[in-house]
């Protein structure tokens, strides 16, 4: 769990791309020492990267570990995913994809009656096993050991079979240009076969994902009905959701 001066050493490497040490330190108002120990916690994490004089983030072509993730902002995905669960009505349809955020609405939805949902993910599957109201419905396909994910070209056949009132799902990336962005080309085919099978689409994402980069383009904000997330977003993501016309739902 990131301490807020980590979570605020972060953000600041998201603006700069690449930093230094001692600009790092000057900037959080703490020793150059207090800095290369959290980014030695950080960098474990996998979060960002150091190299001669200085930080950036992680790569961009290689995922966060799942340990990790569901470890990360985890009070803010908790708070996204009661806010989607107030809004989910009662005997809807759902699809819900591979993500740690799109777990915990999993759990936020355990009481709710009546729903159907498809999901390519074993964990969403298993969580909601476990509401004797809610018709389960588990996509085929290679199951990855790291996350329980289920992808592959048999997963998008069997989604395609269906059309659902809403489909939910996380991402690791929004870019500055509006579009969406994962890591795996085969969980971003799936997750792109959920919004053309979905009548809406809900996006849930904190605010680390904005900015973030990351390999494969999965979709546009554009495609998107409602974003969850647990910030205002910047200035400049403001812009490019309201020109994508997508309607923001801040956590409460």
């Amino acid at each position: 769990m990131l301490n807020p001066r980590q979570r605020q050493l972060l953000d600041v490497i998201r603006v700069s791309v690449t930093i230094s040490v001692e600009e790092l330190a000057q900037q959080l108002a703490v020793t150059p020492q207090t800095v290369r120990r959290d980014v030695k916690q950080m960098e474990e994490a996998n979060l960002l990267t150091r190299y001669h004089g200085g930080v950036a983030l992680a790569s961009s072509v290689e995922n966060i570990d799942y340990s990790q993730r569901q470890l990360l902002h985890n009070e803010a995905k908790r708070g996204i995913a009661a806010t989607v669960a107030e809004q989910v009505p009662a005997g809807c349809s759902l699809m819900i994809n591979i993500g740690t955020t799109t777990e915990e609405v999993a759990r936020a939805l355990l009481h709710h009656q009546g729903l159907h949902v498809v999901t390519n993910n074993l964990n969403v599957a298993a969580i909601l096993a476990d509401n004797p109201q809610c018709e389960v419905i588990v996509a085929g396909g290679v199951v990855r050991g790291r996350d329980r994910g289920i992808v592959g070209e048999a997963t998008i056949d069997f989604i395609r079979q269906f059309k659902v009132d809403i489909g939910i799902i996380g991402i690791s990336s929004i870019d500055e240009d509006g579009s969406l962005r994962d890591f795996d080309i085969r969980e971003v085919k799936v997750a792109q076969t959920i919004i053309e099978q979905s009548r809406e689409v809900w996006l849930v994402a904190d605010q680390g994902k904005f900015g973030r980069k990351a390999l494969v383009r999965m979709a546009h904000l554009s495609q998107i009905d409602i974003l969850f997330t647990d910030a205002p977003p910047s200035a400049l993501f403001a812009q490019v959701l309201e020109e994508a016309q997508v309607k923001v739902v801040l956590t409460s």
